[in-house]
């Protein structure tokens, strides 16, 4: 994975296929990107929301999201149609590649048709989601912590949270906060810990509350352990690890956009920000 940005800084390989994802279709730092990789022949795809938009021809095919339009300036639903174009994409070539065999690969596709109910039960955890954001909405920073593919998602929880709560907020990969970010963790810092891949956060949580920092755990339902180091437990479905991404990203999202409506904010229409981003 490589930021749009500083692609055109890149060495890349003959035989690579890039793939770029703009929920726009006319994202500046993409679209150069994508033509870089024209000029130096090689194959592209891209995963868009828009029909027609600048990018379907600068590659050679193209993934629509169709998820309708959006009308906040914060990607939220894109977002997720995004990872569930990812995940739809790794099933298919996990087949071509010989990785998965036609039994695994309809047994995902299955499990996948069930996300969208599993998606409305978290949002029938957002009154619990709404008065935790309430409860820290005065906070001076948040920190988002994740493992495997979770970290991603512990990156995009900060994002949402400094874009629409205007609260300064960073994702790490649970591992890394022994390497510095530790001495930011104070007993006024909320940490939300993504753990539904694993056990293995559970040493990083309490790391965590060592410090004196509250932890706010979106677990699997049903995990005994959770309870035992988190300050707080907000249980989302069992699903796959790669499907409970999914799951956590609604839950990350509620969790700032009810931050920002106790905050006052215009929270479709975040200062500074623009819905696409046409400039380098």
């Amino acid at each position: 994975m490589e930021v749009a940005s500083e692609f055109q800084q890149l060495q890349v390989r003959p035989r690579t296929l890039l793939l770029g994802i703009t929920q726009s279709g006319e994202t500046a730092d993409t679209l150069l990107a994508l033509k870089k990789a024209k000029t130096c022949g090689l194959e592209s795809l891209a995963i868009t929301n828009v029909v027609g938009s600048t990018v379907t021809e600068l590659v050679g095919s193209t993934i629509y999201t169709r998820c309708g339009p959006e009308i906040g300036v914060a990607a939220t639903k894109t977002f997720t149609a995004q990872l569930v174009a990812l995940i739809l994409l790794s099933i298919r070539l996990g087949r071509a590649r010989g990785r998965l065999t036609p039994d695994q690969a309809r047994k995902m596709l299955i499990e996948l048709t069930r996300l969208p109910g599993l998606v409305q039960r978290v949002l029938e955890k957002r009154e619990t989601l709404r008065e935790i954001a309430e409860t820290y909405a005065g906070a001076g920073c948040y920190f988002f912590i994740g493992r495997d593919y979770l970290y991603p998602i512990s990156l995009e929880g900060a994002l949402k949270m400094k874009e629409i709560a205007y609260i300064p907020s960073e994702g790490y990969a649970g591992g890394e906060l022994k390497h510095g970010p530790l001495a930011l963790i104070t007993e006024k810092t909320p940490v939300v810990a993504l753990a539904t891949c694993g056990k293995k956060i559970q040493s990083n949580i309490k790391e965590v509350r060592a410090r004196g920092a509250d932890v706010i755990a979106l677990a699997t339902e049903g995990d005994p352990d959770i309870g035992k180091v988190a300050s707080i437990v907000v249980e989302l479905p069992e699903t796959r690890p790669v499907f409970s991404a999914v799951l956590a990203t609604v839950a990350v999202q509620l969790l700032a956009y009810y931050t920002a409506n106790k905050l006052g904010l215009p929270i479709d229409k975040p200062r500074n920000l623009a819905k696409c981003v046409t400039v380098e």
